[in-house]
């Protein structure tokens, strides 16, 4: 018998004070199916993982990236991303979405070969509670990020997703409400 979620909308409500009641009754379900499926199943993974996703996603209020993607369009960051320069317009098309704010055309199309999803042609499917937490969690699993959280290193886990250590305070405070939360003693 698989084990009960620990993912509630009472428990996200806790770590991210200002999401609403009603859109964790639509992001708990969507959160615990995908986390199940991507073996963040622990509550030191849990609380890495929504820690992170309260920071990337503004407290699940933000699916689309803010910025315009344009800045992804060229250069070093684009060729990184999986994007075409000459395409013109991959960096905005592609740009953060989901919980996770999942970038570029490499993640798109990882995301769509394992979720069997048509990111590619539809990136607006990211935007949406199940497609985005699974594309969110898949990104998590498929970079190993969990084991970052079993090592408790979340500045190493927040480079993994940011690339660097932006927003790490913020970062560290739904990560130390997260771990309240689910009782993570580390």
């Amino acid at each position: 018998m698989p084990m009960p979620s620990l993912i509630t909308p009472q428990l996200l409500r806790q770590i991210m004070p200002h999401l609403t009641q009603a859109k964790a009754e639509v992001f708990a379900p969507a959160l615990a199916d995908a986390c199940a499926k991507f073996e963040i199943d622990t509550p030191p993974r849990l609380a890495a993982f929504l820690a992170q996703v309260s920071h990337e996603s503004g407290e699940l209020r933000y699916m689309v990236e803010l910025a315009s993607g344009q800045a992804y369009d060229t250069g070093k960051k684009a060729i990184a991303l999986g994007n075409t320069p000459e395409a013109d317009g991959d960096g905005q098309l592609y740009k953060g979405r989901g919980p996770i704010q999942l970038t570029g055309l490499h993640n798109y199309v990882a995301a769509l070969m394992y979720l069997d999803l048509d990111l590619v042609n539809h990136p607006e499917l990211l935007a949406e509670p199940p497609a985005g937490c699974a594309a969110s969690a898949f990104f998590w699993w498929s970079n190993k990020l969990n084991s970052y959280a079993d090592k408790d290193d979340f500045v190493g886990l927040t480079r993994r997703i940011n690339g660097g250590t932006n927003g790490l305070a913020d970062r560290q405070q739904f990560w130390d409400r997260a771990k309240r939360a689910l009782g993570v003693t580390k």
